[in-house]
C-alpha cells in the first residue's frame, strides 16, 4: 500500500528526469531527501509509543519548527544511547518541559507582563 502523497512526488519526480541531466540530478537528489525522511519518520515510529507519536503530531500542526527541534532531540538521544525503551507520552511531557526550562534560562519569554510599581501610590482619599 503506497501512499498517494509520495506516489504524486515520485510521478513528479520522474517527470523532471525525463527533462535532462539537470533534471535528473535534482530527481535524485529529491529521492535521496525523500528516501533520509522516510527513515527519519520510521525511526522516530520505532521509539515513541502511540500516545507520544499523536502529541508530537499535534505539535507539529502547532509549532513544525518545535516539533523538528524536539524530533532531532529524539534522534541524537537514540544515537548517543540515552534512550533504552519507547519513549512514553509522561516522557516526551518531561522533554518538553527540560526544553521550555532551558529557553527560559537563556531568553526571556516575549509577551510576559511586567508590573511597574510606582512610588507614592493612590490615596483612598483621592477623587478622580
Amino acid at each position: 500500500m503506497e501512499d498517494p502523497e509520495l506516489a504524486a512526488i515520485r510521478a513528479a519526480s520522474m517527470g523532471q528526469g525525463a527533462q535532462g541531466s539537470g533534471g535528473a540530478q535534482a530527481g535524485e537528489e529529491q529521492a535521496k531527501r525523500e528516501a533520509e525522511e522516510q527513515m527519519r519518520r520510521d525511526l522516530l515510529a520505532t521509539i515513541l509509543d502511540t500516545a507520544a507519536r499523536e502529541r508530537l503530531a499535534r505539535i507539529a500542526l502547532v509549532s513544525p519548527d518545535r516539533a523538528k527541534q524536539i524530533e532531532a532531540i529524539l534522534l541524537r538521544m537514540v544515537q548517543s544511547g540515552q534512550l533504552r525503551g519507547r519513549v512514553s507520552e509522561e516522557q516526551l511531557i518531561g522533554l518538553l518541559d527540560q526544553i521550555d526550562g532551558a529557553q527560559s534560562k537563556s531568553a526571556p519569554k516575549k509577551g510576559a507582563i511586567v508590573f511597574h510599581h510606582r512610588k507614592g501610590g493612590f490615596d483612598d482619599d483621592d477623587d478622580f
